[in-house]
C-alpha cells in the first residue's frame, strides 16, 4: 500500500506487501524488501538496498550525499538487512571511495530516534543504538553491542562483539569485545558480563577458546574433541583477556603477557620506518664523513 501523496520514482524496486504512508520520497535507485513499513516523512535517495521486515518510522533520511569534504561524488550505496527498527530523525550516509563506497547495516538492530551513521561505517546485528548515538565515517560495531544514549564514537574506532558503551562517553578509540565502557572520554571500566550471561556464546565455547589461545590442553570440564572454535570467538575471547589484565594489572603486566605469548611474531611482523630526512643524515654521515672532519 502506498500513500497518493508519497512520491515514488518509476525505476525504484518495491517488492510485495511494502506499506509506504504519506509524504515520503523514494529515489530511483532504492530497493524495498518485503513487509517493510515507512510510516511518513521518509526520504530513501541514491544506492539504498533495504531488507525485509524493516519498520521506518517518520523523518528518516537515508542515501542523501555523504558528509566528507573528499567526497566527489562518486558511486556509493547502502545495505541494510532484515527486521531492523529505524526510529525518528534516523540518518545513514553511502559510502565514499576511501572505505569501499559502502555503508552497511546487518539484521535484528534498534537505531533510536536522532542517530547519526555516518559513511563507510559497518553494523553487524542485534546491535542497540540509543537516542542520539552519533557514529563516525569508517566506524565497525559488532554483533550484540549496545551503545547508550548521546554517545559520539569517533572515526575508524571499532566497538567490539557484545560490548556496552555507557551513555554520553566519547570513544576516541576502539572498545574491546565484551568490554564495559564508560567515561567523557571512554575507559575501560570491566567486562560486560551481563551481555555475556545473554549471549549465545556458550560457556563451553568460551572455555574452549580461552585454553586455545593460553594453550592449555585441558581447562576444567573442556572436551578436547571440540576444538574448532571459531577463530572470530578466539579473537574476541584474546581481547577480553588482555583487557582484563590490563583493567586488574596494569600495562606492564599486560604487555608482559602478550610478549610471553607472541613476542616471536611480534618480532618478525615489526618494520622499522626511517622518514627521509634521517636517510639523508644516515647517508651523509656514511659516504661524506671526511667532510665533517
Amino acid at each position: 500500500m502506498i500513500h497518493p501523496s508519497s512520491i515514488i520514482d518509476p525505476n525504484a524496486k518495491i517488492s510485495n506487501n511494502v506499506v509506504i504512508g504519506p509524504h515520503c520520497v523514494i529515489g530511483s535507485g532504492v530497493e524495498l524488501g518485503s513487509n517493510t513499513k515507512l510510516h511518513s516523512h521518509i526520504n530513501i535517495k541514491g544506492n539504498t538496498k533495504i531488507g525485509k521486515n524493516n519498520e521506518i518510522f517518520p523523518f528518516v533520511s537515508i542515501g542523501t550525499p555523504p558528509q566528507d569534504l573528499k567526497y566527489k561524488g562518486e558511486k556509493n550505496s547502502i545495505i541494510i538487512g532484515d527486521n531492523n527498527k529505524l526510529r525518528e530523525y534516523v540518518n545513514i550516509n553511502p559510502g565514499t571511495s576511501q572505505g569501499g563506497t559502502i555503508t552497511k547495516l546487518g539484521n535484528n538492530n534498534l537505531l533510536m530516534v536522532y542517530c547519526h551513521i555516518a559513511h563507510d561505517c559497518n553494523l553487524g546485528d542485534n546491535i542497540v543504538l540509543a537516542n542520539n548515538v552519533q557514529v563516525g565515517g569508517h566506524v565497525t560495531i559488532e554483533n550484540n553491542a549496545i551503545v547508550g544514549g548521546s554517545c559520539a564514537i569517533h572515526q575508524y574506532s571499532r566497538i567490539g562483539s557484545l560490548a556496552m558503551v555507557g551513555g554520553m562517553t566519547g570513544v576516541l578509540s576502539d572498545v574491546i569485545p565484551f568490554g564495559l565502557s564508560i567515561g567523557n572520554r571512554y575507559y575501560l571500566a570491566g567486562l560486560n558480563l551481563i551481555g555475556l550471561r545473554r549471549s549465545i556464546i556458550s560457556n563451553e565455547n568460551i572455555k574452549i577458546a580461552i585454553a586455545k589461545l593460553v594453550k592449555i590442553n585441558d581447562f576444567g570440564n573442556v572436551n578436547k574433541n571440540k576444538s574448532n572454535i571459531e577463530d572470530k570467538v578466539l579473537s574476541d575471547a584474546c581481547e577480553a583477556i588482555i583487557g582484563a589484565i590490563y583493567l586488574d594489572k596494569g600495562f606492564n603486566v599486560a604487555e608482559n603477557f602478550i610478549l610471553r605469548l607472541w613476542k616471536d611474531e611480534i618480532d618478525k611482523s615489526v618494520i622499522t620506518i626511517i622518514d627521509a630526512k634521517t636517510k639523508l643524515q644516515e647517508y651523509s654521515l656514511k659516504n661524506f664523513k671526511k667532510l665533517h672532519e
